[in-house]
């Protein structure tokens, strides 16, 4: 017998798994979650985790902030699982060339509703005793900011929406969408053929091949980067908040009660997602832990304990597609976060849900993030060309 659905979200990280919960949540007919390999297979199981609402452009700034509330009240929005929010507080640094244009990004965040402040060098250095912060530096902080555990999410949001009366299966990957006069009829999944009305690719970094497949080019591509971990010494670093960091280039978070997360986003290579390196490379570590050291000198002495490598899907201007596709009813995308997904995805998840139910989404306006906006050469430029600020 011939199964038959209202929604097929494709991809089971945390914005297929956002979008189905909310799927749920509204009622809004049978849904159906295909993952090809486990919940946060891709980009998500591999994701820092950091939360924070520091961006250059508006819409970035939006989704992060109001994806705020659900990640401090997890168990009163979604009601199952443990997405492990923590609040640490995140600062952020900007060298002397970008001070006009970082205070003006201050000011653009406080009118989103962002608790974010210009702090003196006194301040940075009382909040964290540990950094070294120089007297031509500009510096913000944002103290609601933190960080959660993206493969935690993704489960939750799931088993929500289970509950909910959603599916998911996983395990199966989705060969194909199948479009009748310019409209979604069906998807194919390991020779079965599932009847649909409207499919959803979240895919992460394998959309640009999957979309292509689709006879839709977009300006896509799967990327590498990494991160380290390292073991702090508590009696000199007891503590320190979240940041990124112009001036040396890192981002850098810390980790249960003694660990310090770091990385470069502005180190990536291009990569294929069924065949590239996950483990780290000592090159990159030596690299980037002498940049966090400029900043936490003590943490010189911190011992390594192991490092990833994980995979951003990138667009031309680091901003998502978060879109109905043009000339093909029923179907819609949401893919190229790059880097900067996870603080983003329940504010996503509902946006997308709003843009499918109800013909545009009514909580952000998502319009600078249109797919066409490449070939309109309409695109959201970044204020910084450090990646993590963008």
């Amino acid at each position: 017998m011939t199964r038959s659905f209202d929604y097929i979200v494709i991809g089971g990280g945390v914005m297929g798994a956002s979008i189905l919960f909310q799927l749920g949540k509204r009622r809004a007919g049978t849904a159906l979650m295909l993952e090809q390999g486990t919940l946060g297979f891709g980009s998500t199981g591999r994701s820092s985790g950091v939360i924070r609402m520091h961006y250059s452009t508006e819409v970035n700034t939006r989704l992060s902030w109001e994806s705020l509330d659900t990640w401090r009240n997890w168990s009163d929005v979604v009601g199952h699982g443990d997405a492990g929010w923590t609040l640490t507080g995140f600062m952020a640094f900007s060298s002397p060339e970008y001070a006009t244009t970082f205070e003006s990004n201050i000011e653009m965040q406080k009118s989103c509703g962002v608790n974010v402040s210009l702090i003196s060098r006194e301040e940075a250095l009382e909040i964290a005793p540990s950094f070294v912060v120089g007297d031509d530096e500009t510096v913000a902080y944002e103290p609601e900011s933190g960080y959660g555990d993206p493969s935690g999410s993704a489960i939750g949001w799931v088993t929500a929406a289970r509950a909910l009366g959603a599916q998911a299966e996983l395990e199966k990957k989705v060969m194909g969408i199948n479009v009748v006069n310019d409209r979604v009829d069906s998807v194919v999944v390991d020779g079965e053929t599932i009847i649909c009305g409207n499919a959803i690719v979240a895919t992460g970094p394998w959309s640009a091949k999957f979309m292509m497949e689709q006879g839709i080019d977009l300006p896509l591509k799967a990327t590498r980067h990494e991160v380290f971990i390292l073991k702090r010494n508590l009696e000199s670093i007891p503590f320190h908040p979240g940041g990124a960091d112009m001036a040396n280039l890192t981002y850098f978070r810390p980790e249960a009660a003694d660990l310090t997360l770091v990385g470069n986003g502005n180190v990536v290579h291009d990569a294929d997602p069924d065949n590239y390196r996950s483990g780290a490379s000592m090159n990159y570590l030596y690299d980037v832990w002498s940049r966090l050291s400029a900043r936490i000198p003590a943490i010189e002495d911190a011992e390594y304990t192991h490092g990833y490598a994980g995979l951003y899907t990138e667009t031309p201007d680091s901003h998502p597609i978060m879109d109905a596709v043009d000339g093909i009813d029923g179907m819609y995308i949401c893919t190229g976060f790059s880097g900067h997904g996870y603080k983003l995805s329940p504010a996503v998840g509902t946006a997308m849900a709003e843009l499918m139910l109800e013909g545009q989404s009514t909580s952000i306006d998502i319009t600078s993030l249109r797919m066409n906006r490449f070939a309109e050469n309409d695109l959201n430029m970044p204020q910084t060309t450090f990646r993590v600020m963008v």
